[in-house]
């Protein structure tokens, strides 16, 4: 099954995460298809901290591809500040 769901980068102390598609198989931060956006979660005041292509979420849901719960409620809350906007 095709997942969307976040592999961890960054430093120790300092986590930053990609949005990856991936094979529910593959590990955390293993293989993925395509990066779809990101999160950080300790990005400054003046930084951007989340940014998703929705266009290719889209894209993903529509062939099978399903968001874990984390993914979800990061897609939702990205989704409202862009209505907000």
């Amino acid at each position: 099954m095709v997942v969307i769901r976040l592999s961890r980068g960054g430093a120790k102390k300092r986590p930053f995460y990609n949005i990856v598609v991936t094979d529910s198989r593959n590990r955390r931060d293993g293989r993925f298809v395509e990066r779809i956006g990101f999160y950080n979660p300790v990005a400054a005041e003046h930084e951007e901290n989340l940014r998703v292509a929705l266009d290719r979420l889209d894209y993903w849901k529509q062939n099978g591809a399903r968001l874990s719960p984390t993914t979800a409620r990061l897609v939702k809350q990205y989704a409202a500040g862009q209505t907000a906007s």
